[in-house]
């Protein structure tokens, strides 16, 4: 029998670490407990953080057996976990937003609650941030099942950074704007296959925006402006991750780390409700 599951005091959460994982989740909690499995795994980042927010229609995803299994997991590896519920649902800035604000930590990963992160990928992505200096660093999600879908096409879009990232301005209809393309299906994989990489080595790569498993330095983050654009998005829109990161790269520059340790989970996506992208909105504010 599941015994009850404490949630956590916020107060208590909200103390200098160096790394908080926030975790956004609703209506799954098979792949929230996959999810949550990856973190446990991880090595090389002691004492990181981690919270939950759950908007389920029903229960919260973290009351399966399985998903509390893995919070328990955490906390007996020395991580401090915080659960919480954000309801009514205001669209998925507002919870980004509130997610944001639980935290003090020094970075945080905005981890999608379909993504399995592989050992030692918290380490190499905490690593290259402390040493890129830049807003944010991002892990582009394995699709496997497209394993042996190979489009060479996509690969143009690689570019590696020279040295540390610098601040962009990028806009739809730009070259820039393209490079999202590596981060389909499987192409990570096979651009990380031609670089032949030792191990321990990683590379950054210059980006549009990344998506599912994301690294910010949390000032850098705020500095921009976070999530804050929420109040100005309608409920139902989806982009909301773009328009931030469009802002910190604008600030402060971001990357892409390869090899990436993120894999897809590749289950039915929850936000069925996706009239309006984010990112247009705000990029349409002459204030943005």
């Amino acid at each position: 029998m599941n015994r009850p599951l404490d949630a956590g005091a916020p107060a208590q959460f909200r103390v200098d670490r160096l790394v908080d994982v926030l975790v956004p989740t609703r209506n799954r909690p098979t792949e929230l407990a996959v999810t949550l499995s990856g973190l446990a795994a991880q090595e090389g980042v002691p004492g990181f953080g981690v919270v939950v927010s759950d908007q389920s229609d029903g229960d919260p995803g973290y009351a399966h057996p399985a998903a509390a299994t893995m919070v328990r997991a955490l906390r007996h590896r020395g991580h401090p976990v915080l659960l919480t519920r954000r309801l009514p649902r205001r669209g998925l800035a507002e919870h980004r937003s509130f997610l944001l604000a639980t935290s003090t930590a020094r970075y945080v990963l905005f981890l999608d609650d379909d993504v399995w992160l592989e050992p030692g990928t918290l380490r190499r992505l905490v690593t290259a941030i402390g040493e890129l200096g830049c807003g944010f660093v991002g892990n582009g999600v394995h699709g496997l099942s497209y394993l042996d879908d190979v489009r060479p096409h996509t690969h143009r879009h690689y570019r590696e950074w020279p040295g540390r990232p610098v601040p962009e301005r990028i806009r739809p209809g730009t070259p820039e704007w393209d490079r999202a393309q590596i981060h389909s299906a499987a192409n990570l994989l096979h651009v990380t296959a031609s670089l032949t990489l030792a191990d321990d080595e990683w590379r950054a790569y210059q980006v549009s925006w990344v998506g599912g498993c994301v690294l910010y330095d949390r000032a850098k983050l705020v500095d921009a402006g976070g999530f804050d654009f929420w109040r100005r998005v309608p409920v139902r829109h989806q982009g909301e991750d773009v328009a931030a990161q469009l802002a910190v790269l604008a600030r402060h520059g971001g990357a892409g780390v390869l090899p990436s340790g993120a894999y897809h989970l590749e289950s039915p996506t929850t936000v069925t409700e996706r009239d309006v992208e984010a990112w247009e909105v705000v990029l349409a504010d002459p204030d943005a």
